[in-house]
């Protein structure tokens, strides 16, 4: 599997689960696996794309300062989604809330680590930005069209061994970390 495939897929589960949140769906429905099919499809053919990263920055203003993590308000800072000490930018796309505690507990760690070690799982929009983000920095490094294995001897600031197939049914899922669960 390259590692454009392994993005797109996880992309069109998370168009899947985000359909059925919206719709406060207890469960997936054929019409969410539908969507994710058409997504994924779409995506690998070329006659779809994955949105920009302009409607997340709005999602981000509009939250404001918050924990992206857990929800707090206290002891604030911005936090790398890609680490910045693994490679990933000091841009603004790249930077959240996370308050010390979370972002102390983070540390250096993929993002997608980060979640599995917790046990828990993000806000979809955390993880529709973390995509996207990783998706950006492959296609500016050519490294889309690369195997899975062949990213093992490269120093990213993800790993693609992490990035979320499965997810939790909808009722388990929250779409930012203001939507109670």
């Amino acid at each position: 599997m390259t590692v454009k495939e392994i993005i797109y897929l996880s992309y069109s589960n998370l168009a899947m689960a985000h359909s059925a949140v919206t719709k406060k769906q207890e469960k997936y429905y054929r019409l969410n696996y539908m969507i994710r099919a058409k997504l994924n499809k779409g995506l690998l053919n070329g006659t779809m794309n994955m949105k920009t990263i302009f409607d997340d920055e709005k999602i981000k203003l509009q939250i404001g300062q918050i924990c992206n993590y857990c929800g707090s308000h206290e002891q604030l800072s911005l936090d790398h989604i890609l680490p910045q000490k693994n490679g990933g930018t000091d841009d603004a796309e790249n930077l959240i809330y996370a308050c010390k505690k979370c972002n102390s507990s983070k540390g250096k760690k993929d993002l997608m680590q980060w979640m599995k070690d917790r046990n828990d799982f993000l806000p979809l929009m955390i993880i529709r930005r973390y995509l996207k983000l990783v998706y950006g920095y492959c296609d500016k490094h050519n490294l889309l069209d690369l195997s899975i294995d062949e990213l093992d001897d490269i120093n990213l600031p993800f790993n693609v061994n992490f990035l979320p197939i499965k997810f939790p049914e909808p009722q388990n899922l929250k779409l930012t970390i203001c939507d109670a669960k």
